[in-house]
Formats: C-alpha cells, sequence, structure tokens
C-alpha cells in the first residue's frame, strides 16, 4: 500500500507535464500569434470586457490566452478605385473614376474594430467618397469637369470625404481623379470649342506683337529723323567746307591714289578727280 503510494506521488508531476504538454500541442496556435510586417491586431478578451480598445499589438509574435481572440488589420495605406455615375451642374450625366489612398488609424485600432469594424472601407470609405464626389462634381459644368477645374474638384472632394471620416478611425491620405467620360457628342464640342479659344488666343498674341513691332519701328523712325533734323541744324557752310577740306588732305596723303585738282568757283571747295589705281 505504501509502494502505491509512493509511486503515485512520483507519477503525478509526470502526469502534469504530459497533461501541460498536450494542452500546449492542442492549443498552441490559439495560444500565440505572429503579427506581419505592416499589420496591427486588437485583442478580443472572451471573459474580460470583449475589445480592448486602449491597446494595439503591433508586428511580431505575441501569447495570450487561448479563449480571447486577436484580429489583424492591414495598417499600411491602401488604395481603392470607384467608378461611378454623377451629374454635372446642368443636369449631365458624367462618368467619373475616383480613387483614394487610406488607412485606419493605429491607435485607434480597438476603437475602430469595436465601432465600425473590419469592412470599415464598405461602411464608411466608399460612402463617404461616392457622396463628396457626387457633391462636389455637381457644381461644375461639363467644360469645367473636362478642362479647367479638375485639379480644384480634385482637391474640394478629398476635404469633404475627409470632414466625412473625421471621428471614425480613417486617415485619408488622398484622392485622385483617374478619369472623367463624358458622353462623345459633348467631349467633341467642348474639344472644338478649347481648340477655337486657343487659336483665338494665338492670333491675338500675334496682332499685339505685330502692334509692338510697327510701335517700335515708329519710335525709331522718329529718333532717326530727329537726329537728322539736329544734324541739319548744326552743318553751316563753314563746318562743310572744313569737312570737305579735311576729306581732301587725307585724300592727298594717300599714296595709292592719283588726284586732279580743279578749283570749285562756287565755294572754293576743290573737286578731286582720278581713281585708286
Amino acid at each position: 500500500m505504501a509502494q502505491q503510494e509512493f509511486n503515485l506521488k512520483k507519477a503525478i508531476p509526470i502526469i502534469v507535464v504530459v497533461a501541460a504538454i498536450i494542452f500546449l500541442v492542442i492549443f498552441w496556435n490559439r495560444m500565440t500569434i505572429t503579427i506581419e510586417a505592416g499589420h496591427a491586431g486588437v485583442m478580443f478578451k472572451t471573459f474580460s470586457g470583449g475589445i480592448d480598445t486602449t491597446q494595439t499589438y503591433g508586428e511580431g509574435f505575441h501569447f495570450m490566452a487561448p479563449w480571447n481572440k486577436m484580429v489583424v488589420y492591414e495598417t499600411r495605406q491602401q488604395e481603392m478605385a470607384e467608378e461611378m455615375n454623377v451629374l454635372s451642374s446642368n443636369g449631365l450625366e458624367i462618368k467619373a473614376d475616383v480613387s483614394v489612398w487610406y488607412k485606419p488609424q493605429y491607435s485607434k485600432l480597438g476603437l475602430l474594430h469595436a465601432r465600425i469594424g473590419t469592412n470599415y472601407l464598405g461602411r464608411v470609405v466608399i460612402p463617404a467618397l461616392r457622396s463628396s464626389a457626387r457633391s462636389v462634381i455637381g457644381r461644375y459644368t461639363p467644360e469645367q469637369i473636362y478642362s479647367t477645374k479638375r485639379d480644384a474638384i480634385q482637391v474640394e472632394i478629398y476635404d469633404e470625404t475627409r470632414k466625412i471620416l473625421k471621428n471614425k478611425y480613417v486617415d485619408l491620405n488622398r484622392v485622385l481623379i483617374r478619369s472623367i467620360i463624358l458622353p462623345p457628342t459633348i467631349k467633341s464640342a467642348i474639344e472644338t470649342k478649347l481648340k477655337q479659344e486657343q487659336e483665338s488666343l494665338e492670333y491675338k498674341f500675334k496682332i499685339e506683337k505685330a502692334s509692338k513691332e510697327a510701335e517700335r519701328q515708329r519710335i525709331d523712325a522718329m529718333g532717326k529723323a530727329k537726329a537728322n533734323e539736329i544734324l541739319n541744324a548744326s552743318l553751316t557752310d563753314k563746318i562743310l567746307r572744313e569737312k570737305g577740306i579735311s576729306a581732301t588732305l587725307k585724300l592727298a596723303e594717300s599714296p595709292n591714289t592719283k588726284i586732279v585738282i580743279i578749283g570749285n568757283s562756287k565755294d572754293g571747295l576743290p573737286i578731286i578727280l582720278g581713281d585708286s589705281k
């Protein structure tokens, strides 16, 4: 009897160890989790209050009680594209292809899971984008949407979508208009109008350039005329006679010039005949 009690005491630790090993083997996958890069986890505590909204579990290896559950979210920036039919300010139907860059707020991942859930994209992001896009595009004409106001529309859609997503635990990084598709007849009419406007601007530029050139030439001619007037006023007979004598002396000093001089009875200036051979 004493021998049996002794054997039982020795066996109990072994039984406990074996039971612990069996327990670990069975529940190991429920007790551990590895969160991959670019992801984070939210703990659901079955027996202690449900979702833990105070802590976000980061990348790496984690232990947890086997009756709890870890819900993993991607925390990197993600993109969602949406094609939608919207109405312009004059009621014309336009097809818009819009994409949004978004990600869940890391520090508030528990609140996101508790109040919105894993399908937060379909529950809040897409509806917010659709509502904003329809509201903003509805303020503009097809011509503005297609050409001049595209960047402004993009910024307005971003601002309005961000307002809607405020307090929804989602960060909105950017909204992009990837394409605007108009009915063919409207698109053709707009392109024709834009082409005509461009041609008109080019013609206006040429007219302005020609006008400026004509004005420059007029001013230049006026300057030359004024200079000639001043010059003519300053050229007296004495000055002309002096310049003529000076020119004659320079020609006479040239070793390669043969000169015949005949007196001029009118003003006394010499008349120079000859060649440079």
